[in-house]
């Protein structure tokens, strides 16, 4: 029994290790850690950045950004405005878990009973956020508004720790 334990541990511990890190990139699928986008018309976007399980909500959040100044320059835009922005929370990272069983069996002269207890921990790494913004671009001098970004200025602040 001890023998199987230690090489069950080591698989436990390789598993846990094989989670997405969060890169900036393209998302290889629909829930895939990285960045999509939507055209919804000209110069209006759906993007949203996926990021893998234990990133920093604030690091997709950047990240969502950047794709919106990429895209935005690639378009020829100088700013872009985020319409809309939501945030969700996929793997809300349940901690440890005890559970008691007992069972019996009767096979006619004998009979046994058992009585087990297991423990499970969550090795995913945490919770795993996404960030999807409606952004609208445009050229020239950007409004002096809150929720407007210069897309030159954001690629050169955020892209630099991409």
């Amino acid at each position: 029994m001890a023998r199987l334990v230690v090489p069950a541990l080591a698989a436990l511990t390789l598993a846990a290790c094989a989670t997405a890190p969060t890169v900036y990139q393209p998302a290889l699928g629909p829930a895939a850690v990285g960045y999509s986008e939507y055209r919804i018309e000209p110069g209006r976007y759906r993007i949203t950045f996926r990021g893998g399980p234990g990133a920093p909500v604030q690091q997709v959040a950047d990240y969502a950004l950047l794709r919106a100044a990429d895209l935005a320059l690639a378009e020829g835009y100088d700013w872009f405005r985020v319409a809309d922005r939501i945030v969700q929370q996929e793997g809300y990272g349940s901690g440890p878990r005890v559970s008691v069983g007992a069972g019996g069996a009767d096979f006619g002269r004998r009979s046994s009973v058992g009585v087990g207890v297991g423990t499970s921990f969550n090795l995913g790494g945490g919770p795993a956020f996404s960030q999807t913004l409606e952004v609208v671009m445009g050229k020239g001098p950007p409004p002096r508004t809150a929720d407007v970004y210069d897309a030159r200025a954001i690629r050169d602040a955020i892209g630099a720790r991409a």
